[in-house]
């Protein structure tokens, strides 16, 4: 199998694309569909949860997470892989229940604002 560069996915990015990205067979052995934040709409948002099948998840840093006081989904991770969770969010405005994919894409959009604060999220989400 050929893998790309990382210059091309940045270019699939660019064009707007999502990518497949494959982890290690040694760990879960799966491929997560990754699109940049920025890029993020409900029809990216509703394809991800239609075929991919799994969690929605936004990689954040440990300082952004402390910026929006989100705090370890338990205090003693005990999962097989070690996963990082902080607790599920959701978008405080212009949002309904947090599912549907326009209230996805609006809490994505939230955890890359760097304007946004603790206040414009709703625990748990």
């Amino acid at each position: 199998m050929e893998f790309s560069r990382i210059e091309e996915i940045l270019e699939e990015f660019k064009k707007g694309r999502m990518v497949i990205v494959l982890d290690d067979k040694e760990r879960e052995n799966e491929g997560d569909l990754i699109a940049p934040a920025s890029l993020v709409t409900p029809q990216v948002v509703n394809f991800m949860a239609k075929y991919g099948r799994g969690l929605i998840c936004v990689p954040i840093t440990l300082r952004r997470a402390k910026q929006l006081g989100l705090e370890p989904m338990v205090e003693e991770n005990t999962s097989l892989k070690g996963t990082p969770y902080t607790i599920s969010v959701d978008a405080r405005h212009n949002t309904s229940t947090g599912i549907s994919a326009f209230d996805r894409a609006e809490t994505i959009k939230v955890l890359v604002d760097t304007k946004a604060k603790k206040e414009d999220l709703a625990r748990p989400g």
